[in-house]
């Protein structure tokens, strides 16, 4: 790991304990996580308050694998997977944990996707 990934990374863990300071997932209202990596994209829907995961989807998946692993149609296609998931689990509104990402790209397109596809944050 080069110097300037290294402070990339360190750079990006300060924003995402920043914002988790803020938000916290309840049952009610639980918490849309995303992991991005430069391979694949990784959500999940999260009850802090009891620690489980509801819902989850990754590009890693085999049924998400066509769609590709890190692009942005992809990313528009777990969006919406995840929404249909966590729908199915009784959940409708999130809310989103971008992960210190920066809201852009594919992080952008999964939470428009999630946002068509009926969940609400």
């Amino acid at each position: 790991m080069t110097k300037i990934s290294k402070e990339r990374r360190e750079s990006r863990l300060i924003r995402h304990n920043r914002v988790r300071k803020k938000i916290h997932g309840t049952a009610e209202r639980p918490r849309l996580s995303l992991y991005r990596s430069n391979k694949h994209i990784m959500l999940q829907v999260i009850d802090d308050d009891l620690g489980v995961t509801i819902a989850s989807a990754s590009s890693n998946e085999p049924t998400l694998r066509p769609a590709g692993g890190s692009t942005v149609d992809a990313a528009k296609a777990l969006g919406k997977t995840v929404a249909e998931r966590a729908k199915a689990a009784g959940v409708s509104k999130v809310v989103f944990d971008r992960g210190g990402y920066l809201y852009h790209g594919r992080v952008a397109a999964v939470a428009e996707a999630a946002r068509e596809a009926g969940l609400e944050f």
